[in-house]
């Protein structure tokens, strides 16, 4: 029989037939075929993924397959592959993987060990638009805060949508349906195809300027790469720009795209678009009427309560007016008895009689008040004498004493024995003759009375 190709080096006899060497352990055969599978190069692998498991609650590594029409291969994607990678991989997905086969010691099962990752077709496509919706909302282009409000009964409506389709239709209908009212404007554009963002913003302009309430930007259904058109980034931005409020009404109830989170409104379906902004007519009228039934039973309540207020103010009023009347009347009444304006001369004929009455008391009280003066100044005039008296003696013997020394010791008591005091024109005694000369005037001062004299001779004596 002949010999076959041992995989590990040897050789090995057909089935049925004896081995030329010993055999080798499970282990060994598996380390074997480890080592020879490392020696293979890094691969890079384009597939499907399916089978999709992970991250493992205990591990968060990633176990799958990826297959193509014919084969499929196991996959690990370890914990931090698969966090570097940043959006979660499903089944379906059409992959780029980079990495080498690596055999399983435990079990001797080959896996291909992905050491990176990367989307293809529609997987790139989701990337791509999930990291454009993360700048976008990191903008804040679609904060809450700055949605505008969509009124809620809207009477001028735009679209701007394909006119070729069936979603016009279904819009027109609708709206006629729910509010005949309600005035539509429709601009046509292109919704799918590379230059389809570039007419749909001519579109959302030309609706814009014609100053609608809202604007409906609506499109049926499709695949994720026909709904790629409004996952356009300076799509999205002339949608938050756009001067009118949008609402979106895209693809169906899963689909969601950039337009959609940047939109002041988003509707799953374009029917739910028209219907957001169009209330049905009975509804209206049902609003209105509730309106009307609450109006009035406010209205009522309100009067009821002004009439109560009123009449509250009527009593108040009445009461406040009585008891002012009652105090005027009650201050008229004391003015009323009042005897000066009963008889107003009365008022005089009392003065009159007060004067009188008056008079008489001072005539009466006159004598006495003059004779009981007289008296006491008498007796104030008795103790003045007899106290000055007391009071003067003393000193009047003193005033006597110094007036005898002042008498010896005036210069008239001098002058009285025969001498006399000279004074020259300017007043001053004349003490020397050295200080008269010929000629000159003086007055003399004698005891009883003066002389006016002239120097006819100065004598000295030394």
């Amino acid at each position: 029989m002949a010999m076959g190709k041992n995989p590990l080096g040897g050789s090995a006899r057909a089935r049925g037939g004896t081995s030329s060497s010993a055999p080798i352990s499970v282990s060994e055969a598996v380390n074997a075929a480890k080592s020879q599978v490392t020696a293979m190069p890094t691969l890079v692998v384009a597939g499907e993924v399916t089978g999709f498991r992970g991250p493992n609650a205990r591990s968060g590594h990633c176990y799958f397959q990826v297959k193509d029409d014919s084969s499929a291969m196991d996959v690990i994607i370890w914990r931090n592959t698969y966090a570097y990678l940043g959006t979660q991989l499903r089944d379906g997905m059409q992959v780029v993987l980079t990495g080498k086969f690596d055999v399983y010691v435990g079990t001797g099962r080959l896996s291909f060990i992905a050491r990176s990752v990367e989307l293809a077709g529609e997987g790139l496509l989701r990337q791509q638009v999930a990291a454009l919706a993360r700048k976008l909302e990191a903008e804040g282009l679609m904060a809450p805060e700055r949605k505008r409000p969509i009124p809620r009964f809207c009477m001028r409506v735009a679209v701007v949508t394909s006119l070729s389709g069936s979603v016009i239709d279904d819009v027109k209908r609708t709206l006629r349906r729910r509010n005949p009212l309600v005035e539509l404007d429709v601009v046509g554009c292109a919704v799918q195809g590379p230059g389809a963002p570039a007419t749909i913003m001519r579109a959302l302009q030309v609706a814009a300027a014609a100053r609608p309430e809202a604007i409906l930007l609506v499109r049926g259904g499709g695949s994720f790469e026909d709904l790629m058109t409004f996952n356009d980034e300076a799509l999205a931005r002339a949608v938050a720009a756009c001067a009118v409020p949008v609402v979106t009404g895209i693809g169906h109830e899963p689909d969601t795209c950039i337009c959609d989170m940047v939109s002041d409104r988003r509707c799953s379906t374009p029917t739910a678009a028209a219907e957001s902004v169009a209330p049905a007519i009975d509804e209206v009228v049902a609003a209105i009427e509730g309106r009307r039934q609450r109006m009035g039973a406010a209205l009522s309540t309100l009067l009821y309560s002004e009439q109560q207020r009123c009449e509250s103010l009527d009593v108040r009023a009445r009461q406040t007016m009585l008891s002012r009347l009652a105090r005027e009347r009650s201050v008229l009444e004391a003015m009323a008895s009042r005897h000066c304006l009963e008889d107003p001369m009365a008022f005089v004929e009392d003065r009159a009689v007060q004067l009188m009455q008056s008079e008489q008391r001072l005539h009466d009280a006159m004598p006495r008040l003059l004779e009981r003066g007289e008296r006491e100044t008498s007796m104030v005039a008795a103790r003045l004498s007899s106290c000055g008296e007391a009071l003067t003696r003393p000193h009047e013997a003193f005033v006597a004493r110094m007036a005898a020394s002042l008498d010896a010791l005036s210069p008239l008591a001098v002058l009285a024995r025969g001498y006399a005091i000279a004074r020259d024109e300017a007043g001053h005694v004349v003490q020397d003759a050295s200080q008269l000369s010929v000629g000159q005037d003086v007055s003399v001062l004698l005891g009883k009375g003066t002389f006016e004299a002239s120097v006819t001779q100065v004598v000295q004596n030394d």
